[in-house]
């Protein structure tokens, strides 16, 4: 039986914590292109890959196009790299791998992830806290697709229309983020939106927002997932 809902998970900070390399990646990529590091850190919660290397080559006052694919090439190299410092330095989230596979149970549903994240890089970050296992990536949307988060919904769902033969609504769609940016995309799309308080914002400022719901975190598992599959 085909799925009837698609539910699309961010990755850092909802999923799980890079920890202080997920930083350091951007700084030595841009290093390994410009020569010097960035003097200061960008604000990074809910932004794709290339919009946070567009604000460093703004604050470094570097204008060369080619500037931006190169430096997320290093970027992807550079996580490579530092998969022992990921697993080191940063965590899964609560009750992430517990959600994700009492949710992959369910027929009814497709899993998958949204997120401002190159593909390899999201790869990466998944795998190397077991968490991949019951995603399907391949019908995912990722910050190498389109750096406006607001257009990743339409892509996931073309996608299972493409490589899956599932083709749903929009209203058949969750994202489940941690930030702000996650509610616009989802709202963008005329998708549902789950948001949970293990980012960088807390949950007094996402329940302002007007998501379907916010959470402390993905710990409470019945309850997640029965709000993901409601009216089924």
């Amino acid at each position: 039986m085909p799925a009837r809902r698609l539910v699309l998970f961010d990755i850092d900070g909802t999923l799980l914590r890079a920890g202080p390399v997920g930083g350091a990646v951007f700084d030595r990529a841009i290093e390994k292109v410009l020569g010097e590091p960035p003097t200061r850190r960008v604000t990074m919660s809910g932004k794709t890959d290339p919009q946070i290397v567009r604000e460093y080559l703004g604050l470094l006052h570097q204008e060369d196009p080619a500037h931006l694919p190169a430096i997320l090439r290093h970027l992807e190299t550079e996580l490579d790299a530092a998969r022992a410092e990921l697993a080191s330095d940063g965590w899964p989230c609560p009750g992430a791998h517990e959600l994700l596979a009492t949710l992959a149970k369910d027929d009814r549903l497709h899993l998958s992830v949204l997120t401002g994240n190159i593909a390899p890089n999201a790869v990466v970050k998944l795998s190397t806290f077991g968490l991949e296992e019951h995603l399907d990536l391949e019908t995912g949307a990722y910050g190498s697709d389109d750096e406006d988060r607001t257009a990743l919904v339409p892509i996931a769902l073309r996608r299972l229309v493409e490589l899956r033969d599932v083709r749903l609504p929009a209203d058949q769609v969750w994202v489940v983020g941690d930030t702000p940016r996650d509610f616009d995309c989802a709202q963008a799309a005329g998708a549902h939106c789950l948001l949970v308080g293990t980012g960088r914002f807390g949950t007094h400022e996402l329940s302002a927002l007007g998501a379907d719901a916010v959470l402390e975190d993905l710990s409470a598992t019945e309850e997640v997932v029965a709000l993901l599959t409601a009216g089924l």
